[in-house]
């Protein structure tokens, strides 16, 4: 072989080489590159994110500008199930206030939510007389729903993953998240009403 060919095929495997780790180190240097302020506001905000219901209609989040939302991860044959009583309480309580509770069925837990959607339904309207939205069945393990990327990863409540059932969520009225509450602590709880009522009034 001759030694210009050589020189030709080392300098491709040089380039082609170098924008390889070109990419790798620019993907793994974009967050600290990101403006201050910019991956932090896309993170903590649910606004941008669509979901649908649990009868098939796409929800736009951006739609819920200026409520107050309580977001839980539900099952219907967990020890936490009875919470379905607490979580209708609240609602109750405060919904003309301006604030919601969103239930997402889950059955990334101990198979805990096998129903269908319909099932579902029924289950929470007759046993806990659920009136609040409910959503189709998501996953909040792997491969999880943008929503539950952002609110098991952001600046405000930490990057860790979701433990079990009825763990819950709180959203300010910009769409912001403010607060998230393990599976043990009650809706009715101070920890939460407290803060639901500070952020309705502000």
């Amino acid at each position: 072989m001759k030694m210009n060919t050589i020189i030709l095929i080392l300098s491709g495997l040089l380039l082609a080489g170098g924008a390889g780790m070109y990419g790798y180190y620019s993907y793994m240097a974009s967050p600290v590159m990101a403006k201050p302020g910019e991956g932090e506001e896309m993170n903590n905000n649910i606004s941008d994110v669509s979901m649908k219901d649990i009868d098939g209609n796409l929800v736009n989040f951006a739609d819920y500008k200026g409520k107050v939302l309580l977001i839980v991860n539900v099952a219907s044959k967990c020890g936490y199930t009875k919470q379905y009583a607490d979580l209708e309480a609240i609602y109750q309580k405060y919904k003309d206030q301006g604030m919601l509770v969103l239930g997402f069925p889950c059955n990334d837990f101990g198979n805990q939510e096998p129903g269908t959607e319909d099932e579902i339904k029924e289950f929470c309207s007759t046993t806990f007389n659920v009136s609040f939205p409910l959503f189709e069945k998501v996953t909040v393990l792997a491969n999880k729903s943008p929503l539950f990327e952002k609110l098991t990863n952001n600046s405000v409540t930490g990057d860790s993953a979701i433990r079990w059932n009825f763990e819950k969520f709180l959203i300010d009225k910009d769409g912001n998240i403010v607060a998230r509450y393990r599976s043990g602590v009650k809706p009715t709880d101070e920890e939460i009403t407290k803060k639901i009522e500070e952020i309705l009034n502000n």
